[in-house]
């Protein structure tokens, strides 16, 4: 069979999705995308540190990498005296929406579909079928679940393994550059910038701006804040949003509760430095997202694969979320392109897939208890 006639469904359209699908489509296999949610996925604001995966899989994909982001050349770490420590260090950031737009042009839009919400799958030795809540079914010789952290194929293939809460969030922000104060800006223009204190941190970098913009001044201040709370007492308010509704692992721009937002602002004023004090001011529109951990035993199971956070949530201070499922992707086509079986295929594919997602998992549990937790599970030194 050649490449040409061998089919991958994709369940989940994001940025995992996008990753397979594109590959997939590189080296000639017919791909299409079933993405859950109906509208277009525009509104996940926030910052990604590029690495190199991801720039490997644009290169391979045939996409063009030479506005992917905006260079950092240092570090600054914020003493609470008023003093900055300086660290030599090139980065490139960018963010959620410009990945997702590069890659979603790449992809033909007859191929993408959205609103198809799946409901089970069925695979043989010869070929896969999704199955959706509408009754409609695809077959193909390749099922990949791209489907984030409530995946569903997961639940469907390994239903004892759940995202579990970590013990604290990230208060999220973006800020428009003309929005923030000369000197405020000063620091935080084209540097990494962090501020950390007993059991929590807060840094900032900056990220393309509105229509994927890297022109300096309409580009975006992006902020990451990490603060403890307990599972049980604190977090069911925190993740319910300003219509009562109880999410399950964030709360989007515009939807935080009014109570939540306020408290999160006054804390700021109270425990942060003035910079980052001033940065949190002029957001608009915070959000916040349960840090969650999940590691799996197995990610291929015959014909399907699990990739990105359908399969590990590494914790965000890796920075490697978006590259792990670049990785997972990449490695993915290149199995697929030494071994026609696909079963094979993923089978080779897997042991070096599970290794990554392992240690990801495990390095980003050690910093986030080195970050959050050294004086104990309260939010801040002394505050239990």
């Amino acid at each position: 069979m050649n490449a040409t006639d061998r089919r991958a469904i994709i369940i989940g359209g994001s940025l995992a999705g996008l990753f397979t699908g594109t590959l997939l489509r590189s080296i000639g296999w017919q791909v299409d995308i079933y993405e859950r949610s109906s509208h277009t996925l525009d509104s996940r604001g926030g910052g990604i540190v590029l690495q190199l995966d991801v720039i490997e899989a644009f290169q391979r994909a045939g996409i063009p990498q030479d506005k992917l982001g905006v260079v950092a050349q240092e570090r600054y770490y914020l003493k609470r005296n008023g003093t900055i420590q300086q660290m030599p260090m090139r980065q490139t950031l960018t963010s959620w929406n410009l990945l997702y737009a590069s890659m979603r042009r790449q992809f033909p839009d007859q191929h993408y579909h959205q609103g198809k919400c799946l409901s089970e799958i069925e695979q043989n030795d010869n070929q896969v079928t999704a199955i959706f809540t509408d009754g409609t079914r695809e077959t193909g010789d390749l099922l990949v679940g791209a489907d984030g952290p409530n995946s569903t194929i997961r639940r469907l293939l390994l239903p004892s393994y759940t995202p579990h809460y970590a013990g604290y969030v990230a208060y999220r922000g973006l800020v428009d550059e003309w929005e923030l104060d000369a000197e405020t800006a000063a620091i935080f223009t084209e540097r990494f910038v962090f501020y950390q204190f007993p059991n929590s941190h807060i840094l900032q970098y900056v990220i393309p701006g509105e229509n994927e913009s890297l022109v300096p001044g309409k580009r975006r201040f992006n902020w990451v804040w990490y603060v403890n709370y307990d599972e049980t007492t604190e977090l069911p308010h925190i993740l319910t949003d300003k219509y009562g509704k109880r999410r399950e692992f964030s709360i989007p721009p515009g939807f935080m509760a009014p109570s939540v937002e306020q408290e999160m602002r006054s804390d700021a004023n109270r425990v942060l430095v003035p910079p980052f004090q001033k940065l949190v001011a002029a957001t608009k529109e915070p959000f916040v997202q349960a840090i969650l951990d999940l590691g799996i035993p197995q990610m291929a199971f015959k014909r399907v694969a699990l990739v990105g956070d359908a399969a590990f949530i590494p914790r965000p201070h890796t920075a490697a979320s978006t590259s792990k499922a670049a990785a997972n992707a990449l490695a993915l086509v290149d199995a697929l392109m030494d071994h026609q079986n696909v079963s094979e295929a993923l089978s080779t594919w897997e042991g070096d897939q599970l290794a990554l997602g392992m240690r990801l998992w495990k390095h980003g549990q050690a910093l986030g208890e080195q970050s959050q937790f050294i004086y104990g599970k309260g939010r801040w030194e002394g505050e239990q």
